[in-house]
Parts: C-alpha cells; structure tokens; sequence
C-alpha cells in the first residue's frame, strides 16, 4: 500500500461487546494525535453501503470509555455479501474521501473486510471484538473479559438458591462453538460439571458424575453449559434427562442469554480495546492492510485476516485439568 492516509473510518459489526466504545474511542484519537481525519460509520457494513457516515474528534468520543455496546450501532448486512453491495460500499468511502478503515468485530466482521479489501485494493485492519473469544491469532477479544465476570456473578448468585433448596441449576452460557467462557466461568464459579462443545461429556458419564457428588455429600451442583454443546438437543431436553435419571435432585434451568454481553466493561477490556485501537492506527499508517490487530502474551501482533477466519484456538487442556479436580 504506497497510497498517502489522511482520513480513516472506523466501524462496528456483528454482536456487540463491552469494550466496542473503548476501542472507537481510541481510533478517534490516535487519529486525532496523528492529525488525521476520523469518520464514524453507523450501523457496521449496512451504514458503510448507504453512507451513514458522521465526522468524530476527540470530544466526539467523551465519556463512552465506560459504556457498554457500542455508540455506532451494529447490523448484520445481507447486501454486503453481494459483489452489488460491496460495490456501493467502495463508491461511499471515495465519496467521502477516506483512505482507510477500522472494522471492530468477529470472524463475520473479518471476512466481509477480507473480501473487500481484496477486491478493491482498500486498506482495512481489524480488532476483535466478540465476548466469545473464538478469534484466532489473540489470546483474548474485546469483552471476553467483562462477559466471564458478568457469568461468575450470576452463577455466584445462582449458587445461594441452589444451596438453599438442594437443587441442581444447570446455566447455559454464550460461546457458540467455543467453550471458553464455560470453561472458565465454570472454574471461576466453582462449577460441578462443565459441558463444552470441544469436549463430548455424554449423559451416562454426566450421571454418573452427579451420582458421585451425591454420594461425596454435595447437596447441590451447579453445571456451566455452553450453548454449543451437544450433549443434549438443548439444555432443557438435558434437564429433563436428568430428572428422569436421578431423582436426588431438584433440577432448574438458567439461560443467561444477552446480559453476557451487556454492562460496562472492564478495567481490562477499556485497555485492551484502547491498546488495540491506538495499534490499528499505528499499523495503517505503517502500509499494513488486511491483517487484523491481536494481543499475545501481553504484546501487540497482527494476523492475516485468512487465518483469524480459518483457524480457531485451541482448548487448553490444562484448564479442563483443572476444572476436573477443582470439581472432586
């Protein structure tokens, strides 16, 4: 990329994530210190297409570090897996004259902008922002964070009813095919069982397991189920399997649904997002495009888009050790 970068847009896309306006936030500025133009676009790819564009400055940006969601919107855009549709995108960002972009999302996010920039040559980096944490090429996304402590509150509160009446609560949590928030929730909030869609507990095993915590004098459990486990058609299929094969208990069920991603986020999360924002502006200006700005051990690095798409972290066994024998 030779082309001279005076005006970048940032937007958001896919499922909001606390820590969406921290990272906004941070392009506004890093624009801002480097003399650049900024430009919000609202509503992710289908603002992009119809030009819902909005200059922002710094004060644009004031007082958002601690929201959560994002003030830019977010949409999924069917238009914009057209080639129709992308065509209409491209001729908006020459129209208002801007040079590069910053898309804030998932794998959804990165793959419209993977093709994008490929078919017109445009600059894009992108930041992941997803609570579940199925990104690969960073060891977390922003509001993964905030989401496992918004789960270990509930389930901590949770817990005080299940003891109260011996009964077993099964809690369905966010995470698509990634069990990472189950995962560690589930050893966060001192979970009994943890079922996760990288790991086939089965329903014999999880019986027998509940029938071994009766036995050790557990007179409630709690068990931190992932939405992409299949391990039942749903987790109240599961919860009447249960019932049926172990009557010591009384069995309930708790879907957390979206406040996982709601709340203000964290203090990790605000930097974080504020780290990778700063980044994304760095990076553009250095002639980097496609790539998507991550974090590993505690350092900035980038990833093609083709692999953050294509490739997915793997489950850290140790953390499933130790769920296992924190759980006896």
């Amino acid at each position: 990329m030779t082309q001279t970068i005076n005006k970048i847009a940032v937007l958001t896309s896919g499922g909001d994530a606390p820590g969406m306006n921290a990272a906004i936030r941070a392009v506004v500025r890093a624009c801002a210190f480097h003399k650049l133009d900024c430009v919000g676009i609202f509503r992710g790819y289908e603002g992009l297409i119809e030009g819902d564009f909005k200059p922002l400055g710094p004060r644009s940006v004031k007082n958002i570090i601690n929201k959560g969601g994002t003030f830019l919107k977010s949409a999924r855009s069917q238009e914009f897996r057209t080639k129709e549709g992308r065509k209409k995108a491209f001729e908006q960002l020459k129209k208002e004259n801007i040079d590069a972009l910053v898309a804030i999302g998932g794998d959804g996010t990165f793959t419209g902008a993977s093709i994008f920039t490929e078919e017109f040559n445009f600059p894009i980096v992108g930041l992941p922002g997803t609570i579940d944490n199925d990104i690969y090429g960073t060891d977390v996304t922003i509001g993964y964070d905030t989401a496992l402590n918004t789960v270990v509150e509930a389930i901590d509160k949770i817990r005080d009813t299940a003891n109260s009446h011996n009964r077993l609560f099964l809690v369905e949590v966010m995470g698509r095919n990634a069990g990472s928030i189950a995962l560690n929730a589930g050893i966060g909030a001192g979970a009994e069982e943890i079922l996760i869609p990288e790991e086939n507990l089965g329903q014999d095993r999880l019986i027998e397991s509940l029938k071994r915590s009766k036995k050790s004098g557990k007179t409630s459990s709690i068990i931190v189920v992932s939405e992409g486990d299949q391990i039942g058609k749903n987790i109240f299929k599961l919860a009447g399997y249960i019932e049926e094969n172990l009557n010591e208990y009384e069995v309930r069920v708790t879907v957390l649904g979206h406040i996982q991603r709601g709340g203000a986020p964290s203090c990790y999360d605000r930097v974080l997002a504020s780290r990778l924002g700063v980044s994304a502006v760095d990076t553009l200006l250095d002639g980097k495009s496609n790539i998507m700005i991550g974090i590993s051990h505690n350092q900035i690095t980038t990833v093609p888009f083709s692999e953050a798409i294509k490739s997915s972290n793997d489950l850290d066994l140790e953390l499933v050790r130790v769920a296992d024998i924190t759980s006896i």
